[in-house]
């Protein structure tokens, strides 16, 4: 059988990082993954996906994300039941992380923080992947790194690259 998963997304809250009873480290947290099309209103879409990662992963999540995150995953899908105080039962179905990776340097992150102020569990229409590229210009960022946003059509800011057959590794 097979249940993988791939999931890229931007975290809707800091991770949740726990303990089991035995001192298992355990981070619960949700990704808001864009839809491929947009709505009636032309606006795109996202879902929220829960997921959990444990052990090691669980803690060096917990210490380098935050909201915001620009986060990809790997994992697969689960389903749980319980019975809740009220004696009803509770199912779940959340992702199941065995690996993740952050898609974007602390530096852009902390700089899209600062032009962002949305809130991403209140307006479920909210263009979460879009809003870094929307608030960035089209020229090159002040840290010397090429923008590659999907605006720009020109990564380089129309500066030529001069490169001798030297250069070349083959």
């Amino acid at each position: 059988m097979i249940n993988n998963v791939v999931l890229v997304g931007r975290l809707t809250r800091d991770p949740d990082l726990r303990y089991t009873a035995n001192g298992t480290a355990v981070a619960t947290f949700s990704l808001a993954v864009n839809r491929n099309f947009t709505n009636q209103s032309g606006e795109r879409e996202a879902d929220f996906i829960n997921c959990v990662i444990w052990r090691k992963s669980a803690e060096t999540l917990a210490n380098y994300a935050r909201k915001g995150t620009l986060l990809g995953v790997t994992g697969r899908i689960q389903t749980r039941n319980y019975e809740n105080q009220q004696g009803q039962r509770v199912y779940v179905t959340e992702v199941v992380a065995e690996n993740f990776q952050l898609l974007e340097s602390r530096s852009a992150n902390e700089q899209r923080r600062g032009n962002d102020s949305g809130d991403f569990g209140g307006n479920q229409s909210n263009n979460f992947g879009n809003s870094y590229n929307q608030n960035q210009s089209s020229q090159q960022p002040s840290n010397g790194m090429p923008s590659f946003d999907r605006d720009n059509s020109d990564p380089f800011g129309g500066s030529s690259i001069d490169i001798s057959d030297d250069d070349l590794p083959f």
